[in-house]
Order: structure tokens, then C-alpha cells, then sequence
């Protein structure tokens, strides 16, 4: 199936976050996650002394969403994740023009 703009949500959390914050992104309607890992750098270093409790290990978490289902795909991502708490993580959405592959 081929859907015109979809969105890809991207987030980023610290290890061990990403398998809830997914839980969450599928009960909202997301039809799959998908999750990676990585290292981060600069935040830590900007914060000092209290930037040594952020670990640097992350895990990176994309999800593609239909347009009618983003809003709540991405609120539950926020909330599930607590985004709004400095030096949780961070998320953004991607415009995609095209998207090949979901399932019906």
C-alpha cells in the first residue's frame, strides 16, 4: 500500500526507554517502531557537573504514521517518554512525500 503524507516521528531516549515508549506509540494507532542504538554527545558536556547523570547511550526509535493518526502517535511518544523533562530526549517529525510498504 502507498500513502502520501505520512510522517516519520523520530525519538530519541535514553537506553532502556525505548520498548514503552514504543507500547505506547502502538496502542495510539502506530502501526510499528522501529529501534536502534547510538551515542550521544554535546548535551552532556554543556551541562557540567550534572551532565554526567545522562548517560551517553541512546536508543532511536522511527515510526512512520498516516496523516490521521500523528497527533495522537506523537502525543503518546511525549508522554510515555516524559519529553517535557529536561534530559529525557527529544522528538521531531519528518515530512515523507511517499511511503511504500504499510499494511492494510
Amino acid at each position: 500500500m502507498t500513502v502520501s503524507g505520512a510522517k516519520l516521528i523520530t525519538c530519541i531516549v535514553q537506553r532502556g526507554k525505548a520498548d514503552k515508549v514504543v507500547d505506547a506509540a502502538m496502542a495510539a494507532g502506530a502501526e510499528g517502531a522501529t529501534i536502534s542504538y547510538g551515542r550521544g554527545t554535546g548535551v552532556r558536556q554543556k551541562l557540567g557537573l550534572r551532565g554526567y547523570l545522562i548517560k551517553p547511550e541512546k536508543e532511536i526509535i522511527l515510526i512512520v504514521t498516516k496523516p490521521d493518526q500523528t497527533k495522537a502517535v506523537l502525543d503518546a511518544v511525549v508522554k510515555s517518554a516524559r519529553l517535557e523533562e529536561k534530559g529525557q530526549g527529544f522528538v521531531f517529525l519528518h515530512e515523507i512525500e511517499t511511503a511504500i510498504g504499510f499494511l492494510e
